[in-house]
């Protein structure tokens, strides 16, 4: 029996990936069976002492502010499964100034080019705001295990890969536009990088790793990627949260997204925060459209029907013309894209949000969407696009960058008089 509008030949490949993930399921539920047991054993009869923990320094082995970030365990089964890593506790760790931070950045990448200079672009409308704008980044940063042993960027020179260096180069990223919401994807690095430095610098962070991450199939990773949501203490209180594995035509996927209900605490005002990564690949629009569906129905129900305004910020794999962009377009929760309002027209994307060369050839695609609720938020400014002069003939992860994706950073206020329906 076949659903309506389902092509048979879907209804199969859905089917396939049905087996295939129950198999998948199995041997990885007994594979945390036996990581489980391994951690308990080695909890109660090896206990760590802060002395023999493995330290994760910034760059080189003189940094003086971050010479003991992000203890782990000192075990294969660890690296493999996060959920088991002893992350540091934050209550514990000074804070550091982003400004020092950024120092420190710069000077383990003083051998490289300086990073490219973008543009804020004033949107601002006639919608006067008595707070200050919620500035909200989305970026895919790459993976590590990805950039370096799977996507196969052939003109990017293998040292622009490496970690010690690339992390610098997306922190400094995200230092020079001090996001008060940072949605991330491909993250591999969450507990030994992203989530104690940003603990430190006032952010509060979520991570959420795909069951199946491509990660894994890499020698020597650094466990699954996945989604990271972050926020500032300072400004918003976290009244909710919600890790969304996606289903499509009800199966589970090996897609995510995290969805949080935040509150202002400038204005007492709630609004929804969600990140996502869908699936790649040519041939896979249908699947990508389920999977958009399934997210945007998990939505309506955190905002309670919209009544609460929303933000989405996503790779979505997918260009303006496929479905899922389409399904967001019109969805009944009333969103736009803000990306849009860069053109001159107001409506049409950027030509591009990812640009690379592999194997296969070059690939220059718009895939990044920050969505909104157009009643109930404005756009006040959006940091422009790196210019194809910037990125260079060889493309993107460069010396100069290091995603083969650009971030994409928006100036939200809420508007004083929402009109109608969010």
């Amino acid at each position: 029996m076949f659903l309506p509008g389902c092509p048979r030949d879907f209804f199969f490949s859905l089917q396939s990936i049905w087996c295939w993930s129950f198999w998948v399921d199995i041997l990885r539920s007994t594979e945390e069976r036996f990581s489980k047991l391994y951690y308990h054993l080695r909890r109660k009869f090896l206990p760590l002492d802060p002395c023999t923990q493995i330290v994760c320094s910034m760059g080189n082995g003189t940094s003086r502010l971050y010479s003991a970030l992000a203890k782990t365990l000192n075990s294969s089964a660890a690296s493999q499964h996060p959920e088991y890593l002893v992350s540091p506790d934050s209550e514990h760790l000074e804070p550091i100034d982003p400004k020092e931070l950024l120092e420190e950045c710069r000077a383990v990448l003083h051998t490289r080019p300086p990073r490219f200079q973008r543009d804020f672009v004033d949107l601002r409308t006639d919608c006067p705001s008595s707070h200050p704008p919620i500035r909200v980044m989305q970026w895919n940063i790459l993976a590590q295990a990805l950039g370096e042993g799977k996507d196969n960027f052939v003109q990017c020179p293998v040292e622009a890969l490496k970690w010690e260096e690339r992390k610098c180069l997306i922190l400094e990223e995200i230092l020079a536009y001090q996001p008060d919401i940072l949605c991330l994807q491909e993250v591999d690095h969450y507990f030994d990088t992203f989530q104690p430095l940003l603990s430190r610098l006032g952010y509060q962070g979520t991570f959420f790793p795909k069951p199946w991450s491509p990660c894994l199939d890499v020698e020597h990773n650094n466990g699954p990627d996945g989604c990271a949501l972050f926020f500032l203490q300072n400004r918003f209180k976290l009244v909710n949260s919600a890790n969304i594995r996606l289903t499509a035509m009800t199966l589970k996927t090996n897609q995510v997204a995290i969805a949080q209900t935040l509150e202002c605490k400038e204005s007492s005002r709630q609004f929804c925060i969600a990140v996502t990564h869908l699936k790649a690949r040519t041939g896979w629009e249908r699947f990508r459209s389920a999977q958009g569906c399934d997210l945007l129905q998990n939505l309506q129900n955190i905002t309670q029907g919209a009544k609460i305004p929303l933000i989405v910020c996503g790779d979505f794999n997918a260009e303006p013309t496929e479905e899922v962009y389409k399904h967001f377009a019109s969805s009944s929760l009333n969103l736009n894209s803000a990306y849009k309002l860069l053109s001159a027209d107001g409506q049409s994307e950027p030509p591009y949000t990812t640009w690379k060369i592999r194997t296969s050839g070059e690939c220059r695609h718009t895939l990044d969407y920050i969505w909104y609720s157009k009643h109930a938020l404005s756009v006040k400014s959006a940091l422009d696009l790196l210019t194809e002069e910037q990125i260079g003939p060889n493309r993107l992860p460069s010396f100069n960058y290091p995603s083969d994706h650009l971030s994409l950073v928006c100036d939200f206020s809420f508007n004083e008089e929402p009109d109608g329906l969010l």
